[in-house]
């Protein structure tokens, strides 16, 4: 049965597992080992999960309007068949950076895909959010960071929200109808001590939902930056949420290995699982991408 505390539903061991996303044509949960190089999938109804193989660090999963998934690989955004498990590279936005990575994404309203990159390394300015939609990919015009998390999006679509890590801060930015960004200010800060922003999610109240990687909790802030609540884990690292089943009322976590020493696996055995919880409100639903 769910309840409000986190148990594990899959146990997959990822190194670094990241980008839940709920798919309602497959009434799945799909999701990323990026350090592992693995695409997961989780069906509820069978309780099993099944995963493919990538070639390089993939970063994030999205559905297209194809029937397909859109895939954030180091080397760039490819197609992805499951039937198949084939990969076709569709845009390259930074061949130039052979050091970075792909980190997060979501699918805005009109079938956008906003996507963040990283420094591999974590210590470079080099992390970059790109707005990908009908062909074109553009570099947003946000300023660099080492390492992005989200962006995630208002209910309306004209709040962009996204994720210096590292900084331990969360910005949001107003969006115009075209995806053209405008003024941006700071949604919140993460304190010492209570790890680092992860992954961002926005549920059906227009509230944030984010992971803290090195802080064995999620926590979701109001509108305007004031927190509300505190999900506590029992492993330190969880990387980001994601609404799921019929109803959009359960909420899926992942959460990774990565940094942990021998004696922290011991004391964590669920760290890299993807975790359940009852969050005691829907999320939004969601889109499918225009690529």
């Amino acid at each position: 049965m769910l309840t409000a505390d986190p148990q594990s539903v899959l146990s997959v061991g990822a190194t670094l597992g990241e980008g839940p996303v709920w798919v309602a044509r497959d009434a799945a949960l799909w999701f990323v080992d990026i350090k592992g190089h693995r695409i997961h999938r989780y069906d509820p109804a069978l309780d099993v999960g099944r995963s493919w193989g990538t070639p390089g660090q993939v970063g994030w999963i999205l559905p297209t309007d194809d029937g397909l998934f859109a895939v954030g690989l180091q080397s760039g955004v490819h197609s992805f068949d499951p039937a198949t498990a084939s990969f076709t590279l569709r845009h390259a936005p930074e061949a130039h950076l052979p050091g970075n990575r792909q980190n997060d994404a979501c699918v805005a309203p009109d079938g956008a895909i906003w996507f963040g990159s990283m420094d591999d390394a974590e210590e470079a300015q080099s992390g970059h959010f790109y707005r990908l939609h009908e062909g074109a990919c553009i570099e947003s015009g946000l300023p660099a960071v080492s390492i992005t998390n989200g962006p995630a999006l208002s209910p309306d679509g004209r709040i962009l929200y996204h994720t210096d890590t590292l900084g331990k801060r969360i910005w949001r930015t107003a969006l115009a109808p075209d995806g053209t960004v405008g003024n941006t200010s700071l949604f919140a800060r993460i304190e010492d001590g209570a790890g680092y922003p992860d992954g961002p999610t926005i549920d059906a109240e227009g509230c944030l939902w984010t992971g803290l990687f090195g802080g064995w909790a999620v926590r979701r802030y109001d509108p305007t930056g004031t927190l509300m609540r505190e999900v506590r884990f029992p492993v330190a690292n969880i990387t980001k949420i994601a609404f799921g089943g019929d109803d959009l009322t359960t909420a899926y976590a992942t959460t990774a290995r990565k940094g942990l020493d021998m004696t922290a696996l011991a004391q964590q055995p669920l760290a890299g699982d993807l975790f359940a919880f009852d969050p005691g409100v829907a999320g939004l639903p969601g889109h499918v991408a225009t690529i």
